[in-house]
């Protein structure tokens, strides 16, 4: 699954398509300088750096988002793009000369487009579903993902992977702020905050918009103690950040709270939320702006953590 901010997903996606679209209409002209004999249309396709100066590929090289260029169908886009540039600038040649075109050739380029086809509907896919699975406010990822990919998570334990950590988060006092200020200005306040929290993760961190302004983090390759400290960092650069100006531009800080507990590879997925969710009420209840480990020795309720959390808001 692509990770990147959906602003940016949106853009790339439209890119895409457009270069796409002009990148067909460069096809057409080659075939019909190869075949018509207009060789007028085939505007420097026959050139060696062909391949970087069409749209296409100007986009592909200099403007795609680095988001993208890990991604095998983006990779395999590449080869095949220039392969078709190539092929084409071999059959613009033979045109030019006067030359029959060689059938094994002509199939090449029309093998080469397909495959270009199939990788760009690939590629365009993935960022599609990127899109339907993302909070359309936060950009966080959405629950629907969620579990599938924490039973591949807690998988890789039971395969010797390394320990991972689930964490609870919940911005405090969001009811007050949008009591006070409005929804518009919670809304900017959540999506604050996620982009502060994804600023200081790792690429491979997952972000899930919980319900509300709740947020589940998994963190793949982090124990208690690692996912404590970094989790604790970005609470502390939370709480000293001045997020959006207020009404008559009154300074508005937020804070959040955190419950964090081990993804356990011998206990149901629900299980290890639910335990990172306990240590959320723990901190909630003991004073917000806390990070607070799961203990066993302490338990809470579902249905105490309602009138509890709903009363403290």
């Amino acid at each position: 699954m692509l990770r990147m901010d959906p602003s940016t997903l949106r853009r790339a996606a439209e890119q895409l398509k457009l270069t796409t679209e002009e990148h067909a209409t460069w096809h057409e002209d080659v075939l019909r300088a190869i075949f018509c004999d207009d060789l007028a249309s085939e505007h420097g396709a026959s050139a060696a750096t062909s391949h970087r100066e069409c749209a296409f590929g100007r986009w592909f090289y200099d403007e795609a988002p680095n988001g993208l260029r890990d991604q095998p169908a983006f990779v395999a886009i590449g080869k095949e793009h220039q392969r078709q540039h190539q092929i084409a600038a071999k059959l613009l040649r033979g045109a030019r000369s006067g030359a029959s075109v060689a059938r094994a050739d002509f199939e090449d380029f029309v093998a080469t487009s397909a495959r270009l086809r199939v990788q760009i509907d690939y590629l365009r896919s993935s960022i599609e579903a990127a899109l339907g699975n993302r909070d359309p406010l936060t950009g966080a990822l959405g629950r629907i993902a969620m579990l599938p990919e924490l039973h591949d998570l807690r998988a890789g334990l039971q395969h010797g992977g390394r320990a991972c950590t689930l964490v609870f988060m919940d911005v405090d006092e969001l009811k007050r702020i949008n009591d006070e200020h409005g929804h518009a200005m919670g809304d900017a306040v959540l999506c604050g905050v996620v982009a502060h929290v994804q600023e200081h993760l790792r690429s491979h961190d997952r972000v899930y918009r919980y319900g509300g302004d709740e947020f589940l983090l998994a963190l793949p390759g982090a124990d208690l103690e690692v996912a404590f400290a970094v989790v604790s960092r970005v609470r502390d650069g939370l709480a000293d950040k001045l997020f959006v100006a207020g009404p008559r531009g009154t300074p508005l800080r937020v804070t959040a709270s955190f419950g964090l507990a081990l993804l356990d590879a011998e206990e149901p997925v629900t299980e290890s939320v639910n335990r990172a969710d306990q240590a959320l009420l723990l901190a909630k209840t003991a004073g917000r702006n806390r990070v607070i480990k799961w203990d066993a020795a302490v338990t809470t309720s579902t249905r105490w953590r309602k009138i509890d959390v709903d009363a403290s808001r």
